[in-house]
């Protein structure tokens, strides 16, 4: 994690988590080319975002969806529940719907995806620092189709094992369940997403982000 001092007494701070460097290292060199943004933290893991963010109070996060230690969207939860005050502007690779909605409901004020022109990244910055929500156009329509996730509880946490491999049996071992109640429950999430087999069952979930770990 590195700090940026010396920023305008009106900029806006920035905090910045992502789990690729080079990544976090490029949006950093973007964003603090405008004049009105402040770089004040980076930080590479979803765990550190809360800690970091009450030593250097940042006005606007950027987090990250898949990092390590916590996924950024427990870590907007966390962090809209420890500072208030710092608003979170999602920016992800994975563009997909169930990302896009649990994001809202954990708190951030806009979701957006990594190749958004620079330009168009910090005006989003600005707007969320404002208060108003900024969302992927695209994004947000296939949001609107697609609904949210068909599947239960039980049935995700299934399916969210079943991406490692692993026969019937390994996975009632893993979860704790026999191996009857596992087969109903990935012929439920077949069913459920349209899929052909358990594979593509995980392909469709995975596409609609419904599979994001706990």
């Amino acid at each position: 994690m590195s700090g940026h001092g010396g920023e305008p007494p009106t900029s806006i701070r920035v905090l910045l988590a992502d789990d690729q460097a080079l990544v976090r290292g490029a949006l950093a060199a973007l964003l603090s080319l405008e004049k009105d943004l402040t770089v004040v933290a980076e930080v590479g893991r979803g765990d550190e975002v809360v800690p970091e963010a009450l030593r250097c109070a940042p006005d606007v996060a950027l987090l990250d969806v898949e990092m390590p230690g916590m996924d950024g969207i427990a870590a907007t939860a966390a962090l809209r529940a420890a500072l208030p005050t710092c608003r979170v502007l999602v920016v992800t690779t994975f563009g997909r719907p169930g990302y896009l909605r649990r994001a809202m409901e954990a708190g951030a004020s806009g979701f957006v995806v990594k190749d958004t022109p620079a330009r168009q990244l910090a005006d989003a910055v600005r707007r969320v620092h404002a208060g108003l929500r900024v969302v992927d156009p695209t994004l947000a329509a296939e949001t609107l189709a697609t609904g949210v996730s068909p599947l239960t509880e039980r049935e995700t946490e299934v399916l969210r094992t079943a991406r490692g491999g692993g026969t019937v049996a390994d996975l009632a071992g893993a979860l704790h369940l026999s191996e009857g109640t596992v087969r109903n429950h990935l012929s439920a999430a077949i069913g459920k997403t349209g899929a052909r087999n358990r594979a593509d069952a995980i392909r469709v979930a995975e596409q609609n982000g419904w599979l994001l770990g706990e």
